[in-house]
């Protein structure tokens, strides 16, 4: 989708922005003797769009001056007089592209599509792409030939005929040191105590004047929701309209969540009793419906294109309400959770009693085996790729048996993964997710891993909102970070500085559950019923690049053995991401 499009005519720069998204708000253009701004999405704070657009192209205006990108979720272009500059913050929510050579620029767009060729496409991205789930957003890599990626928390410099005149590299996460010992940290009421301030920054940051919030009877999107319901009730900054939005289910595992669901949505409307509720019956609704348009519709393979239906349809709920910002509890698990690879931190300093200490009780806490809670925390982020090797070697015999998040599936044929880096793609990608550090390493994979949202962006034209994610600002992420393990864990409690944070507002059913019903209900309903659909999809697929790809029988007895229940999360997703690529491709083979 193109909100924006920066083109060279008569060797000067040419900034066009998409009507509509600007009517709604999306795109925010401001000028000034100095220059002008495109702001995709809002910088520092969602009600204040244009102060923030401003508050950009005046920070910049300066030559050479670097000063720190705003919390947002923004794609921007600054058009100087003397240079043009593209930037998008950490976070990476809105995309932002440019077509050229390495010393040379001559487009940049919200849409990778927009910028390329359906003829000319990147078999190297491919091999990054069905690597794992963090793969596309901290890459410069596209689908498409010649096309690039500014990357999260990057500012490129162009001159104003389009010559590369630098890039910054991202920035490194402020979770800069090791967290802190217990003797030197904060008790748990002064964690939980910062942590609540942070969070309701970040949350009164991302409302907007009519502000939706999804509510699922779980601790993160309830507590999310109370706080948006507490700055309501404040009134600093106007009138505010606030809905909760929920799906409900009255059968299958998921109606379970609905006596939860209703809790939360009593507490919230007693903080703000002017809120609407706003629920969605979703009984009929499973994964994978309508797939070969959802997967096909998106500038870049969509590997959630699965869960598509479900959020649509909520999305398009909020829309018919005028919300212009939908608020989620997405990253509270890996980022307001303790870092279990704190136990890796352990090993590798060579305090091994006080790992195995900490490692067993994880165990406990988690009702898992202290084998598998070493496997995973300490042997696995040091040896990733021969870990899944060996596991795969144990569990094989099925198609889906032992394969994780990094090796080769088996139906992506070796001399296509060999001939376009799929093992240095391997190597880059374990290297991201665990990195010489793993306990920092799991805050930057937590940011693409948890909210992987080309859905939101791909219907804001016609929703007009992105979805924001509070847990995932920079001033949550850092505070969680350096929190030493004695505080952040609690066997049986997951996301005890959390609860304690929100304690005084979280009522009791909800504070005292340490597990909510997952979404494979979803998705194993969906494979029953359209698993026949998707092993047609691949056996009729005529994009050359399918067939030299893959080993298309063997991924069709990968979707047979998911839909029969065997695998498990990790192999589930390898499928659904070749499903999307396979479905993207041939939407991209009709349209060319």
């Amino acid at each position: 989708m193109e909100a924006l499009r920066l083109d060279w005519a008569g060797g000067a720069p040419v900034l066009r922005t998409a009507d509509g998204m600007v009517r709604q708000g999306l795109v925010t253009t401001v000028r000034s003797p100095v220059g002008t701004a495109a702001v995709v999405g809002w910088a520092g704070s969602a009600r204040h769009r244009e102060a923030g657009a401003r508050g950009l192209l005046d920070a910049f205006a300066r030559p050479g001056a670097a000063p720190p990108l705003p919390a947002g979720d923004y794609a921007a272009v600054l058009v100087y007089r003397d240079r043009v500059l593209l930037m998008r913050d950490e976070q990476a929510r809105v995309p932002l592209f440019l077509r050229g050579s390495a010393d040379r620029v001559n487009a940049v767009s919200t849409s990778a599509g927009g910028l390329g060729s359906a003829t000319e496409l990147d078999p190297r991205y491919f091999c990054r792409y069905l690597t794992g789930n963090t793969a596309q957003p901290h890459t410069e890599l596209t689908p498409f030939t010649a096309v690039h990626r500014v990357l999260g928390g990057q500012v490129v410099e162009l001159s104003p005929t389009g010559r590369v005149r630098g890039r910054t590299p991202p920035p490194v996460r402020r979770v800069t040191g090791p967290p802190l010992e217990p003797a030197d940290g904060p008790t748990r009421a002064e964690a939980a105590r910062e942590l609540r301030t942070v969070l309701e920054n970040a949350v009164r940051r991302r409302m907007g004047a009519a502000t939706a919030c999804h509510v699922s009877g779980g601790t993160d999107s309830t507590s999310v929701a109370l706080l948006a319901a507490r700055a309501l009730a404040g009134g600093r900054d106007g009138p505010e309209r606030l809905v909760l939005l929920a799906g409900r289910f009255s059968r299958g595992e998921l109606a379970a969540e609905r006596p939860f669901l209703d809790v939360a949505v009593e507490e919230i409307r007693r903080h703000a009793p002017a809120a609407r509720t706003l629920i969605v019956d979703a009984d009929d609704v499973a994964d994978f419906d309508d797939f070969e348009r959802h997967a096909g519709e998106a500038d870049e393979p969509h590997p959630h294109a699965f869960r598509a239906p479900f959020w649509s349809r909520l999305h398009a709920a909020a829309a018919e309400l005028g919300c212009d910002t939908l608020l989620t509890g997405c990253g509270a698990d890996p980022v307001a959770d303790a870092n279990p690879f704190l136990l890796h931190r352990l090993a590798r300093t060579g305090r091994l009693r006080r790992m195995t200490r900490q490692a067993r009780a994880w165990a406990v806490g988690s009702e898992r085996g202290l084998r598998d809670v070493v496997h995973a925390y300490v042997v696995q982020p040091a040896l990733p790729l021969v870990t899944e090797r060996v596991t795969a070697l144990v569990r094989g015999g099925t198609v889906l048996g032992g394969l994780g998040t990094f090796g080769r599936p088996p139906w992506l044929r070796p001399g296509f993964a060999r001939a376009h880096g799929y093992r240095e793609a391997g190597v880059a990608e374990s290297r991201f997710a665990f990195g010489s550090r793993p306990e920092r390493s799991l805050y930057d994979a937590a940011n693409y891993l948890a909210a992987p949202d080309p859905l939101s962006w791909q219907r804001a034209q016609r929703d007009g909102f992105l979805l924001s994610h509070p847990f995932l600002d920079p001033e949550v992420i850092a505070t969680m970070g350096r929190l030493p393990a004695a505080v952040t864990f609690e066997p049986g409690r997951p996301k005890a500085v959390l609860r304690a944070a929100m304690t005084d507002l979280l009522p009791a059913p909800i504070a005292g559950r340490a597990v909510k019903v997952p979404f494979d209900d979803l998705y194993a309903r969906g494979l029953r019923a359209h698993g026949d659909e998707l092993v047609a999809l691949c056996r009729s697929a005529r994009h050359p690049l399918v067939e030299e790809m893959f080993d298309v029988e063997t991924l069709c007895r990968a979707v047979l053995e998911a839909r029969l229940g065997t695998g498990d999360s990790y192999s589930w997703d390898r499928v659904n991401r070749s499903l999307a690529l396979v479905a993207w491709l041939e939407r991209l083979n009709a349209g060319s």
